[in-house]
């Protein structure tokens, strides 16, 4: 591979890399980012968020020399900015004393981050390369604990020049940011045919600690006869700063590294490749991170624990079951080093290679980040969880939390393996008899239904990714296994004192909801999900025979729609209409959190009321995306959300008022939660009304985008990833309760409603548009859609997996597939319809 090889959908200027930081890592197995200026940054491996923990020592160093010239060093970093250049003790940046590179510029195309180094006084230039190995639906392959990080090095001299890239790292077993213990800390070096390396250890340490594991830095040799390997497994004690002096003149006295003996708690180590290249030529030495840190805590789900809590319980990583030796795990991704980066390039090639605009194609890519992040793990038991975000040090809001995971797509279309074990924990662990739903599932499973709370939207959310999930898969065994407790949940809308409790499509009771309070009466974005749900489950239980279910939930939601259309639409917008509750005796238990709603039912605070919501269609944008058409009336539906643009989207938010979380300020573009007319907003609304958080902004966006409203949907999404510009904030790092927040995947929404494709693994039919480029998935295989041009033929191409296809509609046109199955080997060249013999 050379840099070229390499898709680029955004670079990044010298003004805007301060903030960013792209995770390298796999799903579940933590991360280390590599920042703009090609720093490393966030070693967030030891089982905790650990934003801003680097390890004392961490850096890259380049020498070089030109034939018959002095040698010179660099770190492989460029310039600091201004704002690190002051603090107590001079700078309190990172390696702040060491030598740089005068300019720096970063291309992204997530997982793809490349920093280009360069300086009119250094005899090469140098390329910076991190990837991680995404396939979509291939979750394994998307799950190994390695960080790549390539120096791709250009002599653009008439002259040889010696060059040779170094890697100290403190041994850093048993710090994770939080704890910080050390344990005997040993760096021991390693040797293969193809591999030199150091794995750190920590063999005294407690091993049930939480940062107790071991992390290896490997250099895959040159196949070259000139390039050689040094290393040092730490760097001598010596007082004042003389142990960086000593490597440094070290590194640039042959650019090889001399052995050094240490006593350190936590002993350096280097290792080093070196070799000679010819004048205008380039070459490559690529590093490989690996690591495994078992020891996983579950969140603390016990009665009076916190949302972001830990217990003492480890529920361990399903990576570090796989691949427990992390010298091993080097080896394994060296072998397999070109294939794995050859289909990350080719899945990423898949996503830009549409005709969608690159902003949403930026945010859809830039998004998944979040599936690779602390938010995101695999147990050792091999199910899948997520918190809400993560903060600096902690989870954010335990459990996989149904309301906000329910509004992101991206698991469901991409990794369909996560999704799946997201359905199984909470219909199989979470839903009790009576069909409630915990809306937070807590770790162990034993302890899965210990939030007794149920929330509406989260709960009919779970149904619609049921419905698709099975739709993209055709397995009625699934649909089996999981039915009996789904339908549950659905009939416990209609429980006394319930959310439906007249059973007429309509929500009118106490709906615990993603804005952490409760709604009083109907309300567009609750029964627009219960519509969803409704829909969904009538196509569940017509293939599981169950018609006279079927026809019940199809009444429901006819009946439900006709009533929110003529009673909630005001015209401009979906309202709410507010009912008190004469006594808490009426409200069924599980439906209100004992302290974040309103304390009075009977005329409760904290309501939507009168505003025009942000979100209010997301079951529309939910059904639609899940393949079940629009619930609502299309007309009303356009018009509200084109009200959401016009009466919610700020150009510049300096007199804009907030008493809550800031996420958009300034001169910043946002749309804003909530909007009221004068004199309609009550004393206390919900509590986000002022707020701007990017999940619900995308969410709104794919709206407008579903509906035709293209200009202001992309408006949207602009101003978004203009405020995530690498300047402001990190382009890889949507928060909103907290960092990598699950609900800004909502921007593969968007993207996905952009290309116009679709598949119904029931009948094997893919849908592709007529005339435009598409990316297309079918949850376990994907690829691309490309129309051709006048008397050119139309192909369909499978980048991964296998395609069972029956029929392909292109726009309303079905054609019949040449094979019962397509793989990448078999791409299906299709004749215009002018072209073919009738």
């Amino acid at each position: 591979m050379t840099a070229a090889d390499w898709p680029v959908l955004r670079t990044y200027d010298a003004a805007h890399l301060d903030r960013i930081a792209l995770p390298l890592g796999g799903i579940g197995t933590g991360t280390i980012c590599l920042g703009g200026r090609g720093d490393l940054r966030d070693f967030e491996l030891g089982n905790r968020p650990a934003k801003g923990f680097r390890p004392a020592t961490g850096f890259f160093a380049v020498r070089a020399r030109t034939e018959g010239g002095p040698a010179r060093a660099l770190v492989a970093e460029g310039p600091l900015p201004y704002w690190l250049y002051e603090g107590a003790f001079g700078s309190p940046a990172a390696n702040h004393g060491l030598p740089r590179f005068a300019g720096a510029e970063f291309d992204a195309a997530y997982p793809f981050g490349q920093v280009r180094l360069t300086d009119p006084e250094f005899p090469v230039d140098l390329t910076v390369q991190g990837f991680n190995p995404m396939i979509f639906g291939d979750t394994g392959r998307s799950s190994l604990p390695v960080a790549v990080l390539r120096h791709k090095i250009n002599n653009p001299t008439d002259a040889p020049v010696e060059v040779s890239v170094a890697l100290s790292l403190s041994n850093f077993v048993g710090a994770n940011g939080t704890e910080d213990v050390t344990g005997g800390n040993i760096n021991s070096y390693r040797a293969g045919d193809t591999l030199a390396g150091v794995t750190m250890t920590a063999p005294d340490l407690d091993h049930s600690a939480e940062a107790a594991g071991e992390f290896t830095l490997a250099l895959l040799r040159p196949d070259r006869p000139d390039a050689s390997v040094s290393h040092r497994l730490g760097w001598a004690d010596l007082s004042w700063g003389n142990s960086l002096l000593d490597f440094w003149d070290d590194l640039l006295d042959d650019g090889r590294l001399d052995p050094r003996s240490s006593t350190a708690a936590r002993p350096v180590a280097s290792l080093a490749g070196s070799l000679t290249l010819a004048p205008g030529t380039e070459t490559e030495l690529t590093f490989l991170l690996t690591w495994s840190f078992p020891n996983r805590r579950a969140w603390n789900s016990t009665d009076g624990g916190g949302v972001n809590d830990y217990s003492d319980a480890i529920v361990g990583n399903a990576y570090s079951v796989a691949y427990p030796d992390s010298w091993q795990t080097a080896h394994q991704v060296a072998e397999r080093l070109p294939e794995l980066e050859r289909d990350t390039v080719e899945t990423v090639r898949a996503v830009l290679e549409t005709d969608a605009p690159d902003e949403v194609t930026e945010a859809a890519l830039a998004n998944l980040s979040t599936l690779r992040s602390p938010t995101v793990f695999q147990t050792a038991d091999g199910r899948f969880h997520g918190w809400e975000g993560v903060g600096d040090r902690t989870g954010s809001c335990y459990g996989t939390c149904t309301h906000v995971w329910g509004y992101e797509f991206a698991t469901t279309l991409l990794f369909p393996e996560i999704s799946r074990s997201f359905r199984r924990t909470q219909y199989l662990l979470c839903t009790d008899d009576r069909g409630l739903m915990s809306f937070r599932a807590g770790l162990p499973a034993t302890e899965a239904q210990n939030w007794r709370v149920a929330a509406a939207d989260g709960q009919m959310a779970c149904l619609v990714h049921l419905y698709l999930d099975w739709r993209l898969s055709g397995d009625d065994a699934f649909l089996r296994e999981l039915w009996p407790a789904a339908r549950r949940t659905l009939e416990f809308c209609w429980i006394p004192g319930g959310w439906d409790a007249d059973a007429d499509g309509v929500m009118e009771g106490v709906q615990h909801n993603t804005m952490d309070v409760e709604y009083y009466g109907p309300n567009p974005q609750m029964g627009a999900w219960y519509l969803a749900a409704l829909r969904g489950c009538a196509e569940m239980a017509d293939a599981l025979g169950e018609d006279n279910f079927a026809a019940t939930c199809r009444r429901l939601a006819d009946s439900g729609a006709a009533w929110i259309d003529e009673h909630l639409f005001n015209g401009d917008y979906y309202r709410h209409e507010v009912r008190g509750v004469d006594s808490v005796d009426a409200i069924a238990p599980g439906l209100r959190h004992s302290s974040m709603g309103s304390a009075d039912t009977l005329d409760p605070d904290l309501q939507l009321a009168d505003g025009c919501l942000v979100d209010q269609l997301v079951g529309e944008y939910a059904a639609r995306l899940a393949g079940l058409g629009g619930v609502l009336d299309p007309t009303q539906v356009r018009t509200a959300l084109e009200s959401v643009h016009r009466r919610n989207f700020r150009r510049g938010l300096g007199h804009h008022f907030n008493h809550m979380r800031t996420f958009a300020l300034g001169d910043e573009s946002a749309l804003l939660m909530c909007s009221y007319d004068e004199d309609r907003r009550p004393a206390r609304p919900f509590p986000y009304f002022n707020e701007v958080m990017t999940g619900f902004e995308y969410t709104a966006a794919t709206g407008l985008l579903q509906v035709g409203a293209t200009e202001p949907g992309l408006e949207i999404i602009r101003a978004i990833r203009d405020r995530y510009d690498g300047a402001r904030r990190n382009p890889f790092d949507e928060a909103e309760c907290g960092h990598h927040y699950a609900r800004a995947m909502a921007s593969w929404s968007a993207y996905a409603t952009l290309n116009e494709t679709g598949y119904d693994g029931r009948s094997r039919t893919l849908s592709v548009p007529a005339g435009r480029r598409a990316f297309w998935t079918s949850g376990d295989a994907f690829g691309s859609w490309n129309p051709g041009t006048d008397g050119e033929r139309g192909t369909l191409r499978v980048v991964y997996g296998t395609l069972d296809l029956d029929r392909l509609l292109i726009g309303d046109e079905a054609w019949p597939a040449p094979t019962a199955q397509l793989t990448s080997a078999t791409p299906w060249q299709v004749v215009p319809a002018a072209d073919r013999s009738r």
